[in-house]
């Protein structure tokens, strides 16, 4: 896995893929909201952090210093 917010994004549409399967019973669907939950938690964590990268580079670059950054969590990692 590359771990970029494009594969993160997939994985979100899988889990909620997997919460309108109708065949889950009611036990199996209560444990995929529990991971679905978990999974949004993580995944908010994740696209802050993303953010907060995007609006440092976005300063760096405002006073000419961003040329050296790379934000690969974003797939930004080419010059």
């Amino acid at each position: 896995m590359r771990n970029t917010l494009t594969d993160l994004n997939n994985y979100l549409f899988e889990e909620l893929e997997r919460l309108q399967d109708d065949s889950l019973s009611e036990e199996e669907l209560e444990k995929e909201i529990r991971r679905s939950e978990a999974v949004q938690k993580v995944a908010k964590t994740i696209i802050d952090n993303g953010n907060l990268a995007l609006q440092a580079k976005k300063h760096l670059d405002e006073y000419g210093k961003g040329d050296s950054v790379e934000l690969p969590m974003l797939g930004m990692t080419e010059k």
